[in-house]
């Protein structure tokens, strides 16, 4: 019995992998590609893609948003979890990263559930907005600039129906939010994660996955 989350070290990590993780051929395909990328830190784990699918699942979500694609694993591991007339919305503003992952998409039989919109994610959550979709969406998962992730969540949000849930990337900053803030970055999500602990419309969890992951459920 434990009152706090274990540490991993290498060797406890690697067996948690091999006991658990279940990947598509494409989605280790995908993450071999991604790893000699200048930013390949900027990819998930393959166990927090497992959690995401998992949880995607749960929600028997058909209609989901990404904020940030970066080459695509993530989208990659919900787009497995849909069911085949699901979508994801999915939010980039870099077609050299994304333009990675999309043969590993085609490969996988899941590029017709992933609508790519290259354009600032405000200017599609927005349109999406003004064209009626507010409380049409499950899940969203938010992993992008971090100044933009107070805008990101707000509009995410009002996006889900009730019982949705919203997923944020890198909440605990390599333990960044700990200390006094240095940059702009950590001072936003700071700021954010204050924001949610006092949010009445949400229920939340802050998990000690990959970066940290909040899990906000809308009430």
């Amino acid at each position: 019995m434990s009152n706090r989350s274990l540490n991993l070290d290498d060797t406890l990590y690697g067996y948690m992998l091999a006991h658990s993780l279940h990947e598509h051929p494409e989605q280790i395909a995908l993450r071999e590609a991604t790893r000699s990328h200048p930013h390949a830190g900027m990819q998930i784990s393959p166990e927090q893609g497992q959690f995401m699918a998992l949880l995607v699942k749960l929600l028997g979500a058909r209609r989901t948003l990404e904020i940030g694609v970066f080459t695509g694993y993530s989208a990659l591991s919900v787009a497995l979890a849909l069911p085949d007339d699901g979508r994801i919305l999915a939010c980039d503003i870099s077609d050299e990263y994304t333009r990675v992952g999309r043969p590993y998409w085609e490969r996988a039989g899941v590029a017709h559930k992933i609508d790519l919109r290259l354009a600032p994610a405000l200017q599609t959550l927005d349109a999406e907005l003004a064209a009626g979709a507010a409380g049409r969406y499950d899940f969203a998962f938010i992993d992008a600039d971090k100044t933009g992730y107070a805008a990101y969540y707000e509009r995410c949000l009002q996006l889900l129906r009730q019982g949705g849930l919203i997923a944020i990337d890198n909440v605990l900053w390599d333990g960044a939010v700990a200390q006094p803030a240095r940059d702009d970055d950590t001072r936003a999500l700071q700021a954010l994660n204050e924001r949610l602990h006092g949010d009445e419309r949400i229920d939340l969890s802050m998990l000690p996955v990959g970066d940290g992951l909040t899990l906000a459920r809308k009430r």
